[in-house]
């Protein structure tokens, strides 16, 4: 895949078959979208194109706007690398674009910088500006200045009753589901960051543990509670078993959120250093105990529950 920013480079494309999205997570979704981008490109032998942005839209409209973001950008080129499409387009996404109307990106963008031939769209994606219009204006501006347009399917949750799509990803997340990732983002959702000082209660408890301070500030933090997970440091090949909780340690009043992984049999020092972390599953919601001593006791038990659960991925 190759990689073309826009505001860097003004290389013409090959005629193409593109999509045009965010694709935060680059889920199933997403991945059924591009499936079909490509397909379409081999048929008519043309390239197959993924344009995206450097931000989210809502960011540059919304100055007050936090997202919670299911991938970094660099997490999502990752990905889409992966998909097989032959070219990656990203835009420096501005309020100039916001305001072009749909009828005027596709013809100023997409027709003639871009160069492309066929546009899918996401089965409900709407872009140009405020996104008042929807597919059947894409398709008549489209065949007025010799693009065709067609609408990719949708993929459904396996209940049927709803697609898959970023927000939906994200909810669950809020609620802790982190094992229904791998069958609604085809992988295991995973945070990163340095290991910082904490306040060393772990230690004291037989648990000492890595605090964590994400690299992208941005990034959805899963539910309050303990979960077992694979903690993975920068610089090493091998994923190691740990459980992580996240919540503000209200056995000792804590009152600010922090993200402590403890890393299972490890010895060595790990202050400054980066470390991955991949979720497995959820073991229980946060909770006050009445002593150190109870803590200590449950601490022990989701432990072995940990082990349990990493063992059978």
């Amino acid at each position: 895949m190759k990689v073309i920013y826009l505001d860097r480079e003004m290389q013409e494309l090959p005629s193409c078959v593109a999509t045009i999205g965010v694709f935060d997570g680059v889920h199933r979704g997403h991945q059924m979208l591009i499936r079909q981008v490509i397909s379409e490109a081999r048929k008519v032998r043309l390239s197959s194109v993924v344009i995206t942005f450097d931000r989210l839209p809502r960011q540059v409209l919304d100055p007050n706007f936090r997202p919670q973001l299911l991938t970094t950008f660099e997490e999502k080129q990752r990905l889409l690398a992966h998909t097989g499409v032959d070219y990656l387009v990203v835009f420096p996404f501005s309020r100039e674009l916001a305001a072009l109307s749909a009828e005027a990106f596709m013809r100023q963008v997409l027709r003639d910088r871009l160069n492309v031939k066929v546009l899918l769209t996401g089965y409900d994606n709407r872009f140009g500006h405020r996104r008042t219009e929807g597919f059947n204006d894409y398709v008549r501006y489209g065949k007025e200045m010799g693009m065709q347009v067609l609408r990719g399917e949708a993929e459904m949750m396996d209940n049927g009753d709803r697609a898959i799509s970023s927000s939906a990803i994200r909810e669950l997340l809020s609620q802790g589901r982190v094992e229904l990732m791998p069958e609604y983002l085809t992988w295991n959702y995973q945070v990163a960051g340095k290991v910082v000082q904490g306040y060393h209660i772990g230690h004291e408890l037989g648990f000492p543990t890595a605090n964590l301070q994400l690299n992208c500030p941005d990034k959805l933090i899963p539910a309050s509670g303990v979960y077992a997970v694979w903690a993975a440091l920068e610089g090493e090949d091998k994923e190691r078993p740990a459980m992580m909780n996240i919540g503000a340690r209200p056995t000792f009043d804590g009152t600010r959120q922090t993200l402590e992984v403890n890393i299972f049999d490890f010895e060595g020092d790990l202050y400054g250093k980066q470390l991955t972390v991949t979720f497995v599953s959820r073991l229980r919601e946060e909770r006050r105990f009445e002593s150190p001593e109870a803590l200590t006791v449950q601490l022990r038990k989701d432990k072995e529950a940990a082990e349990v659960a990493l063992l059978r991925k």
